[in-house]
């Protein structure tokens, strides 16, 4: 019985710490779902200000 007791113990332990990195990760995922979202909506505005890229003449980059 004592055995039983001591594995409950530390299962519910292992649990709980468990619980305490899924919660630690999903903060993480929160902040940086955040950021990209806010560095996506710089970037649109940036190509919404620029109007996007402009070829002069015949003029191509040299990846073409």
């Amino acid at each position: 019985m004592q055995a039983l007791e001591e594995q409950i113990a530390h299962l519910t332990r292992t649990v709980e710490e468990l619980s305490d990195v899924v919660a630690s990760q999903q903060s993480e995922i929160d902040r940086l779902t955040k950021r990209v979202r806010m560095l996506m909506e710089r970037e649109a505005g940036r190509e919404q200000g620029s109007g996007g890229a402009h070829v002069f003449g015949d003029e191509r980059p040299p990846h073409y």
